[in-house]
């Protein structure tokens, strides 16, 4: 089968953003493909440094969102980012093979320094980024990543590379990967005003109440221009629309409902309880699963063990082939070795040694 490797920084429950972006793919492809999800607890201290029990007790927080929306250990399989040395291993040494001024260039990376007002003060771990997810790619030799619009910038530079990986070895170690952009792309947060994430208060959780929906769903931006009923309104940036055109599965009901918006005729409110009805169908069986699992922790966590274990093979057998096409010197570290038995093992390693 295709390998996927997908997976989220443990920050903080997930919420439809996710789900739009790449959880519903996630979804859809785990009986097709091999797939590895990756919760991405390291990732998550690059700009979170300052309060690490925050990535910790998230951890299972995003497993429990896994398994509440469908996701299956026995097909998919769910690891921890922190126990996989290899992957830690990989980034030191993709590192490089790219050079600052890229990394300052990776379009996902200096939006989001921006966003967060960094300045010059980028944390390293931040800036080397798109190195760590190529390793986190490569390492499960992954040739399909399900991620949104804004993140596609990183599998371009996973494939640059592997490209010069493959180069330096003088033949194909590596996959290239492909992205998978899902319909909905980036979702707004519901204030219109930037992407649905959750540090910016703008996000519908998958766990969220149905007040907490219902809340959310009414105080969504549309068009402010749009005053009364028979105004004609604007679709474009409109973010009920937007929700619409992610969770909604009648699109030809949808399209309907912006040419009446668009000519006059529909109000604010109708299109809003038609969302709500949609979101409150889509989340309420995530909300009762999600709490039935967070009684059993212990199977949570079994989940997160077994599927490490299974990951540590995979990423560990990737990383030593690398090494060793790289022509990386590589100690056998099973015994001492004799001055014969050295020679031995250094000539295997088609390494040249003056005796004299």
């Amino acid at each position: 089968k295709p390998v996927i490797l997908t997976g989220d920084r443990t920050t903080g429950p997930l919420h439809l953003g996710h789900y739009a972006g790449s959880l519903s793919t996630r979804l859809r492809l785990q009986d097709s493909h091999a797939q590895f999800l990756l919760l991405a607890d390291m990732q998550a201290l690059t700009d979170n440094a300052h309060d690490p029990a925050k990535v910790s007790r998230n951890v299972l927080e995003v497993a429990l969102d896994y398994l509440a929306v469908g996701i299956d250990p026995a097909r998919t399989t769910i690891c921890l980012q922190s126990h996989l040395p290899a992957l830690a291993e990989l980034t030191m040494l993709y590192l490089n093979f790219v050079t600052v001024a890229r990394l300052e260039r990776n379009p996902t990376i200096k939006d989001e320094i921006e966003a967060r007002g960094f300045g010059r003060n980028i944390p390293a771990g931040f800036l080397c980024y798109p190195a760590a997810q190529a390793a986190d790619i490569t390492a499960f030799r992954a040739t399909v990543v399900p991620v949104g619009a804004d993140q596609a910038p990183l599998i371009e530079q996973t494939n640059e590379i592997v490209r010069r990986i493959n180069a330096a070895a003088g033949r194909a170690v590596l996959p290239e990967a492909r992205a998978i952009i899902p319909k909905a792309g980036r979702l707004p947060g519901v204030d219109g005003k930037a992407k649905m994430s959750k540090s910016g208060g703008n996000a519908i959780r998958l766990s969220a109440s149905p007040d907490e929906i219902r809340a959310a769903v009414r105080a969504m931006f549309t068009d402010p221009g749009h005053l009364r009923v028979e105004d004609p309104g604007r679709v474009d940036g409109n973010v009920v629309f937007t929700y619409l055109d992610a969770f909604d599965e009648n699109a030809e009901g949808v399209a309907e409902l912006k040419a009446r918006y668009t000519r006059g005729g529909l109000g604010d409110g109708a299109i809003k309880r038609r969302l709500e009805d949609i979101l409150q169908a889509l989340i309420a069986p995530i909300r009762e699963e999600r709490a039935r699992l967070a009684k059993d922790p212990g199977h949570v966590l079994g989940v997160i063990r077994e599927g490490t274990e299974r990951a540590l093979t995979k990423t560990e057998a990737t990383k030593r082939e690398v090494f060793n096409a790289l022509g990386l010197f590589r100690l056998d570290r099973r015994k001492p070795a004799g001055r014969e038995e050295a020679l031995t093992e250094l000539a295997r390693l088609g390494q040249e040694f003056d005796a004299t």
